[in-house]
């Protein structure tokens, strides 16, 4: 890909993403997007190396692809522009997650100490790789996330991948990203919100959020699991007294679960 042809993503408003934060970690999101119809958003292979970290930001998006010598023969710095995992860290904004799809391979480190102080510098927030990157030590101190299929002493295209497009639709993890998705990820891992569901996500997690505040509570003092998680006719009811009393608004009648239709086959 010729630099010059990078499409820059659009980015989500601030207010949805501080909905997001507020109200949805990986699970939630993982469970109501399954209930929205995307049976599976979850990134595999990839585990948080610093536990405790959550972010929720939109994805730029790094393509990695096999090495093939006679469409890439570069070196660690042989012509430092040309090389696309820079400049992916180039389109990132304060607040994006870079995501990458390393083939899962292990043996690469996709970014090092250098590039994470720059991204981090920015005020990017985290990265996804399913694979691997390197200076894990000081990555590890740089305040960003880092989800990460693994670590190696090893640059970027130094065995067997190198990096061949920015901010193109991308499986990582065997999970499709499109570039401006958002991405939730915390100590259970990394989900991909679809940008055209985000709202609706919030709107419906945030519901979740609200009466799962009241079933731990019920929870915690002895309640019936039958009866508060998930909410029965009787426990809603119970928490519709709840939340008039706490002064939240009227949660409505409860919410009917359906599973999501299945697809005809071919």
């Amino acid at each position: 890909m010729d630099p010059a042809a990078i499409t820059p993503i659009n980015r989500p408003s601030p207010a949805l993403i501080e909905k997001l934060k507020e109200h949805v970690s990986s699970a939630t999101a993982a469970g109501e997007l399954h209930r929205l119809g995307i049976r599976d958003p979850f990134i595999r292979d990839v585990r948080s190396w610093i536990p405790g970290t959550s972010i929720v930001g939109p994805a730029v998006t790094l393509q990695f692809l096999p090495i093939r010598e006679d469409v890439y023969g570069g070196g660690e710095y042989v012509e430092p522009e040309a090389q696309l995992h820079r400049h992916a860290l180039y389109q990132a904004e304060a607040g994006d997650v870079v995501v990458v799809d390393a083939r899962g391979d292990l043996g690469s480190g996709v970014f090092g100490n250098m590039m994470l102080t720059y991204f981090a510098g920015k005020g990017g927030i985290g990265i996804v790789v399913d694979g691997a990157i390197r200076d894990s030590e000081v990555a590890m101190t740089l305040g960003i996330g880092l989800w990460l299929g693994g670590v190696t002493p090893n640059f970027h295209t130094q065995t067997a991948i190198f990096p061949n497009a920015v901010n193109v639709p991308i499986a990582c993890g065997g999970t499709l990203v499109q570039p401006g998705d958002i991405i939730i990820a915390d100590d259970d891992g990394a989900v991909v919100v679809p940008i055209t569901m985000a709202e609706e996500l919030a709107e419906h997690a945030t519901h979740h959020a609200e009466w799962e505040d009241f079933s731990r509570e019920m929870l915690e003092q002895g309640g019936d699991l039958r009866k508060y998680y998930p909410l029965s006719e009787e426990g809603w009811a119970e928490y519709k007294v709840w939340c008039s009393k706490k002064g939240r608004p009227d949660p409505g009648p409860r919410p009917v679960r359906t599973p999501p239709a299945s697809k005809p086959s071919s």
